[in-house]
């Protein structure tokens, strides 16, 4: 899940005529190097890891579906599939699993490198589906374009605002106009598509591992078409129910402290910062927001030298960005420690790789598509209180709704997934943005399920430690209960730099 505006707006974001390993007839024209999973075509290609994943080998193909499901003669959208097939290339089992990307706005292809690894178990006998969820990456995607089709990028320039979100979102649909309709770029659709793959590719049953907002498309899934799921797993859980974004500021706020008590819990670590990261954040912060600071620094993606003004939102942004890996805001006390002597270089470089990343990683106009009709209209009044986001970050993440096209979602899609799937529920348990109460609330109406959470960590769990061997046994069995998940005792906290070498020795 993940929020935008670059400080705010940052906050506020994988054989000729004859029969192929499915058992599907190969037509007489396909290429030499096409092979067929039921009735999708694919041919080899390579997936480009995003930031420091690695390259991965897969199979593309191709279906289609109607844009507007109620209309299947209207316009129709080609959905990009990457197959993953098992390592050793075998026939995999007949039930193969979907992965099901973040956001919203993610596209699973785009995250093949980092996933690829946290499934190495489960692909030494499971084929692996990455879908683009309509509107993301190869599926039509809904990306912020001019009349000619160039990018179309929010002007920071010229001031922040809600009005300026809005204008930004009205050039942005302008230029879809002719080939998407935003208003079908939700869950439910999205649902539909799943399981017109799953029949494509001639498949009973599917397992569903989802991330984030991932987890929602997977519950409601696995609610709509019960059958057709063998199993769940829900990493980064968000309920049913939840308003996108409303909580960020509580939660983000519980990441921190917690982040702080494990960091004071080290003799080490409690020497090197005797206040507590919150209050670091809060020096820094309350000083900018008094006088912003214009400053040089190196671009760390490009190396180019950059002046820049740096604003207690743009620190704010990096702290929530970086809060969903622990190993990134390990980084934070010591640039933070380093600006309140008056040394602020650090702090903005890292600051513009954050707001880079994250504005790359999710699509905009997708994003717009789903909580403006799923979450907008729940949102209510944000409560933030005393904390270090406030209610801005979800006055910008809606600030679009009233100018995006998009029709309300049925409130039934909020119910609780409930019933005897089984489901292996994943948290993080500093996650800054879907904390393991979440997973808890979800598990209750789960008989066949349970909930593990991986100490210390942040947001999303699949590849940190033995879980990638815990999905594979999963699985398998699809017995949570059964799984001996001791192993998960291992991990430790990552805790904060005590300089910019790293840790104590």
């Amino acid at each position: 899940m993940r929020i935008f505006k670059r400080s705010v707006l940052v906050l506020a974001c994988m054989a000729l005529a004859a029969c192929d390993d499915n058992g599907s007839a190969a037509p007489a024209d396909a290429s030499p190097t096409q092979r067929l999973y039921g009735q999708v075509a694919f041919e080899p290609c390579t997936l480009e890891g995003s930031q420091m994943a690695a390259n991965v080998e897969a199979l593309c193909g191709k279906w289609s579906v109607a844009e507007d499901p109620a209309r299947p003669q209207g316009r129709q959208i080609d959905l990009n599939i990457a197959w993953l097939p098992p390592k050793d290339n075998q026939l995999g089992t007949p039930d193969p699993v979907f992965f099901l990307a973040g956001g919203p706005g993610q596209a699973a292809t785009e995250v093949a490198g980092a996933i690829y690894g946290s499934l190495s178990e489960v692909l030494k006998k499971r084929d692996v589906i990455l879908i683009d969820q309509r509107g993301t990456g190869g599926s039509n995607s809904l990306a912020c374009v001019d009349a000619q089709g160039q990018p179309l990028a929010f002007d920071e320039d010229a001031g922040i605002s809600l009005q300026a979100v809005r204008d930004w979102a009205s050039q942005c649909h302008a230029g879809l106009e002719g080939r998407a309709d935003t208003r079908f770029y939700t869950t439910a659709q999205a649902i539909t598509d799943l399981d017109a793959v799953r029949q494509a590719l001639g498949v009973a049953q599917v397992n569903l591992i989802g991330g984030s907002y991932g987890t929602r498309v997977a519950q409601q899934y696995a609610a709509r078409y019960p059958q057709q799921t063998r199993s769940v797993i829900l990493d980064g859980v968000v309920p049913n129910d939840l308003v996108v974004g409303a909580e960020f500021a509580q939660t983000f706020q519980r990441a921190i402290s917690m982040q702080s008590q494990l960091c004071q819990a080290d003799a080490a670590c409690a020497k090197r910062f005797p206040e507590d990261l919150l209050s670091q954040l809060e020096q820094v912060v309350g000083g900018l927001r008094e006088q912003p600071r214009q400053v040089g620094f190196r671009d760390p993606a490009t190396a180019q030298w950059h002046s820049e003004r740096l604003s207690a939102d743009a620190v704010t942004g990096l702290a929530f960005a970086f809060s969903y890996m622990p190993q990134a805001s390990a980084l934070l006390p010591v640039v933070l420690d380093e600006a309140r002597a008056g040394r602020y270089e650090s702090l903005a470089a890292l600051s513009r790789l954050a707001s880079g990343n994250m504005s790359e990683s999710i699509n905009r106009g997708m994003q717009w598509s789903v909580i403006c009709a799923e979450d907008f209209h729940r949102k209510g009044e944000v409560v933030a209180g005393q904390t270090l986001l406030g209610p801005e970050t979800v006055e910008y993440m809606y600030a679009a709704c009233p100018v995006w096209p998009h029709v309300a979602a049925d409130a039934t899609t909020t119910a609780p997934l409930s019933g005897a799937v089984p489901a292996l529920l994943l948290s993080g348990e500093v996650d800054p943005v879907t904390p393991p109460a979440y997973g808890e609330a979800v598990l209750k109406q789960l008989p066949q399920g349970r909930h593990l959470v991986a100490r210390g960590q942040g947001h999303g769990t699949l590849g940190v430690g033995c879980m990638p061997g815990l999905l594979g046994q999963f699985l398998d069995s699809t017995d949570a209960a059964a799984l001996d998940a001791s192993c998960l005792d291992n991990l430790r906290p990552v805790l904060p730099f005590t300089s910019f070498n790293g840790w104590e020795p």
